[in-house]
């Protein structure tokens, strides 16, 4: 029987990658989304081509409630739940002199308070032993002071991966992959992404397939745990 992964934010953008290489490694996939439906109903076709079974879940998991509805249905597949990706994020644009409360708690709510909470329902049901993935970012190391809440909450994310880890060892492996420049946002023009480019040791962005191995690798190495892995060119140098 396929092992099912759960792959938050996965309906576009990194998300999908972690998906679509999940489910080219055999797994069968619930594939979470919040607003883009359309994306998400082409990603599960493609999930769909390659042969395992795909389900697209809608849920804002800045809802306690709506977390436990994803798990209902998460439930409903015919195969044990093994692996969680926690890719689902925003990121607020705001001085910490001027950012709005309501932009400060949806940073912490979606990338901190609900990776904590989809934990707790995948350790219920990862009785076999598992890997949880939380995505953060480079920013966890620096002082972005155009994105506040999403720094606080990334570093946060890594505080809370290794807390888990010793929690929920030995059963279930926690770990944290800490992307760089991978694919440009709305927050950025592109003339801002290419001088970040240009201050990068290595020049160039990281390409999808750059990410996604590395899960691969902390999927392999079951030696592994509360670690955070930086995949970020030589951006925590500068």
């Amino acid at each position: 029987m396929p092992a099912l992964a759960l792959v938050t934010g996965s309906a576009h953008r990194l998300g999908k990658a972690f998906a679509i290489t999940l489910a080219r490694m055999g797994y069968s996939i619930a594939l979470h989304y919040r607003g883009s439906v359309t994306e998400a109903e082409r990603t599960a076709e493609e999930i769909r081509a390659l042969g395992v079974d795909c389900l697209p879940i809608r849920a804002d998991l800045t809802n306690p409630e709506k977390i436990k509805f994803l798990f209902s249905l998460v439930d409903e597949f015919h195969a044990p739940l093994t692996l969680v990706v926690n890719s689902a994020a925003v990121m607020p644009v705001g001085n910490p002199r001027d950012l709005e409360l309501q932009n400060w708690d949806a940073a912490l709510d979606l990338n901190l308070r609900a990776p904590f909470l989809i934990a707790q329902q995948a350790a219920k049901r990862m009785k076999g032993g598992g890997l949880i993935v939380n995505i953060s970012d480079i920013g966890a190391q620096k002082a972005w002071s155009r994105y506040p809440s999403y720094g606080v909450s990334k570093a946060g994310l890594e505080a809370l991966t290794k807390m888990l880890a010793r929690s929920l060892a030995p059963e279930i492996r926690v770990n944290a992959i800490a992307p760089g420049l991978v694919l440009p946002s709305d927050v950025v023009t592109p003339e801002q992404w290419e001088r970040l480019i240009e201050k990068l040791p290595l020049k160039r962005a990281a390409t999808l397939d750059e990410i996604t191995f590395t899960l691969e690798f902390l999927i392999k190495n079951e030696y592994i745990t509360g670690q955070t892995i930086v995949v970020d060119g030589g951006y925590s140098l500068i």
